[in-house]
């Protein structure tokens, strides 16, 4: 029997980085951009505001006709009028005001504004009882932004705050790099298609399709399904070779594992080269992974366990489209801080992913693990996250803390 050939995790992660290329980029309108990763700088063509702003409701005043005014000894100031929103400010000369709502345009000869409720008005005598420095409650003219500034750079992800910083810069179209499309093929002969109503006996219904076309989408991906692929080779690879034209990453769920029935790895080599590039990952659970690059694309063998794949697919899955989409090299994870329940073993020089389940405690949140084998589904939805450890440990002890990576 061939002995699996492992490599360390953060290896493969290297490996991904440096053998993938971001994919092409394409042009869309603004509004279909969110969750699209930039595949160029933007740089301002406007100062962001372009006037100065009031932060407040309040009176516009130049901040020196306020100096030593307090409760006892208010400014007198003369209000010459409204500003009306979205309309330009008459000036003011010293010891002048005007009336401005938050977001209104200060007009020339005011640097600060005084809130409504520091001050009391008769007729057009505006008495002020605090003073005011030089800038206070303004938005300067290119204080957000200034014309030439990056205003987003390369591989940064369109959220909702970047989409409306670049309609408020008015941009209404961006590069962006092409959203990645992934073909999923589960593989076996006792699997059949998860709306099965009746099980024959040995046969399994197909589970890792539905969840994992879900990640991808998560993710921000295109997928689509290719069905059960028969445990005969020409099969195997004619499907593989013709879904792979259609997508930019292809994954097989199943048939990873050491075995004479195992077609995966032989396809792999047979659809483009240079073929094979990891043959089993130190990690816990999910070591018979497989990762190949043919042609050009990454093709990746999950092992057919559910929480396995899942497992796998979380964190290479991941990483993969992350690269295809374009993502800056900053990546983070949504973490909290737990206190482990129990003592956890671990074999030294294998990264375990223990899930865990998050329940209140005396001080913070207790990060409970969840055991069971790698087939057992029911752990996973019980789960709210995994806790890593290390290759250079030898297991956690109760009552340490940890970081527990939360599902989502």
């Amino acid at each position: 029997m061939k002995l699996m050939r492992v490599t360390d995790p953060d290896q493969v992660l290297k490996i991904i980085k440096e053998r993938f290329n971001p994919l092409e980029s394409e042009t869309l309108v603004l509004e279909n951009a969110g969750g699209c990763y930039l595949s160029d700088n933007i740089y301002a063509p406007e100062n962001i505001p372009d006037f100065n702003r009031s932060t407040v409701d309040g009176y516009a005043v130049a901040a020196k006709d306020t100096f030593g005014a307090g409760e006892g000894i208010p400014a007198m100031l003369e209000c010459i009028g409204e500003v009306l929103m979205g309309e330009p400010a008459p000036p003011i000369s010293p010891g002048q005001c005007c009336l401005v709502h938050t977001g209104g345009m200060l007009p020339e000869g005011a640097d600060a504004m005084i809130m409504v409720e520091d001050t009391e008005v008769t007729g057009t005598m505006v008495q002020s009882f605090r003073q005011v420095a030089p800038g206070e409650n303004v938005i300067h003219r290119g204080e957000d932004l200034k014309k030439g500034d990056p205003a987003l750079t390369k591989g940064h992800l369109l959220r909702a705050p970047e989409i409306g910083l670049l309609a408020s810069l008015g941009i209404t179209d961006v590069a962006v790099h092409r959203r990645p499309k992934v073909g999923f093929f589960s593989t076996g002969d006792e699997l059949v298609d998860y709306s099965r109503p009746k099980l024959e006996p040995g046969q399994i219904r197909d589970s890792n399709a539905p969840a994992l076309l879900y990640l991808a989408r998560q993710l921000g991906a295109g997928a689509e399904y290719g069905g059960i692929l028969p445990d005969r080779f020409k099969a195997f690879l004619e499907q593989s070779r013709s879904m792979l034209t259609e997508v930019d990453l292809l994954v097989f769920s199943g048939g990873s594992s050491v075995g004479t029935r195992d077609y995966t790895a032989r396809t792999m080599q047979e659809l483009g080269q240079p073929g094979l590039l990891v043959e089993g990952i130190s990690i816990q659970p999910g070591k018979p992974t497989l990762l190949a690059n043919c042609g050009g694309k990454p093709v990746l063998g999950l092992p057919g366990h559910p929480v396995s794949a899942l497992n796998i697919f979380k964190i290479f899955g991941r990483a993969i489209i992350n690269r295809l989409a374009g993502q800056a090299e900053k990546q983070l994870k949504p973490t909290v801080r737990a206190t482990l329940s129990r003592n956890i073993s671990s074999r030294s020089g294998r990264t375990d992913y223990v899930r865990v389940k998050l329940e209140p405690a005396a001080e913070g949140l207790a990060a409970v693990p969840v055991f069971g084998r790698s087939g057992m589904l029911r752990t996973l939805s019980e789960a709210d996250g995994v806790l890593i450890i290390p290759a250079e440990k030898e297991g956690l002890g109760a009552g340490e803390l940890v970081e527990v990576e939360v599902w989502n």
